[in-house]
């Protein structure tokens, strides 16, 4: 099973220049979250804050007890070893073929012999559809080849938290649609916390349990699927409609002048009328059921009363209506 990741008051600078501040969520064990933002955002500077490779001035970062910004290096790099990172590109080494790719990880941070080398290494290109390719190099297969090889490195040391940096950047959106299937069934199979940093509205919107947005240096929010989708904050607005009416400018955030000419001019900053949630994608048959998915039906049910009211009924349709997984 996951582990729950704690985020305390997490600001992070660049010199002068503040990425994002006092951000605080809680990754739930087992579950798939996504943390959206418009690009430039800092959503790769989250990431490799959580794993302790960059390190915010202030908040913790609690994993199992050590905190991955002010712990001691040693519980730090212990630590680490619970992660699995997917690359944007897939960060693959192009004179190895894609074993070897796989395999890097487990030579190099384990003692096991070539033989059971193999057999993990096979068993999570198997979970990744690429048996059969293990031999090409990087520069023969495709893009979403190259992700999917990218995603079982990140798995052969059986981590339990995963972070997936933008893994349908440069896919098309049939690729894309296959990653996000793949997302769910890894889950289903694995168990492992998920975190994926996109600005994929599809994925966004199928993929996850639970889903954030950075935006101006903030925690816009996080918390259940439902509640991001059906918020009408003008920012997520804006954002899930794909529309330039809203406080996402070209190249930063609009003053103030042009917001207010924007909501005298145009429709303005609220959404067109009530959004609709599309369901969450299943395990395809054949998968377990995502043990993360019937935990987090409990634990969402459980703080119905502080949700919004959208966000309440929309989580009561979605468990009231008949399909597979894990409603009823």
């Amino acid at each position: 099973m996951g582990i729950e990741v704690v985020v305390e008051g997490l600001t992070k600078s660049f010199g002068k220049q503040n990425i994002w501040q006092d951000v605080t969520l809680t990754l739930p064990a087992g579950e798939v979250s996504v943390m959206l933002g418009p690009s430039g955002t800092g959503k790769t500077v989250f990431l490799k804050s959580l794993i302790g490779l960059l390190k915010p001035e202030h908040g913790r970062v609690l994993i199992n007890g050590v905190d991955m910004v002010n712990g001691s290096e040693k519980d730090i790099y212990e630590t680490r070893k619970l992660f699995g990172l997917m690359f944007q590109d897939g960060a693959l080494f192009g004179s190895m073929n894609l074993f070897d790719n796989v395999a890097f990880p487990l030579r190099e941070h384990s003692r096991k012999k070539e033989s059971e080398i193999r057999r993990i290494v096979m068993e999570r290109m198997e979970m990744v559809g690429l048996v059969g390719a293990e031999g090409k190099l990087p520069g023969e297969i495709s893009g979403g080849m190259r992700k999917r090889a990218g995603l079982a490195r990140a798995l052969v040391l059986d981590p339990q938290i995963v972070l997936c940096d933008e893994p349908d950047s440069g896919l098309d959106p049939v690729r894309t649609a296959y990653l996000s299937q793949l997302l769910i069934d890894l889950n289903a199979q694995i168990d492992a916390t998920m975190l994926i940093v996109t600005h994929n509205l599809d994925i966004a919107a199928t993929v996850p349990d639970n889903m954030g947005m950075l935006f101006l240096r903030n925690l816009v929010t996080f918390g259940p699927r439902e509640v991001l989708l059906t918020s009408s904050e003008p920012v997520i607005a804006q954002f899930l409609g794909g529309r330039r009416e809203g406080p996402i400018g070209m190249s930063e955030e609009k003053d103030a002048a042009t917001l207010a000419m924007e909501q005298t001019n145009s429709r303005g900053l609220r959404p067109d009328g009530p959004r609709t949630v599309v369901p969450q994608l299943e395990p395809s048959p054949g998968m377990p059921v995502r043990q993360g998915a019937l935990r987090r039906r409990e634990r969402v049910l459980g703080m119905l009363g502080q949700l919004p009211d959208a966000a309440r009924t929309a989580i009561t349709q979605s468990y009231s209506a008949p399909a597979g997984g894990v409603r009823p």
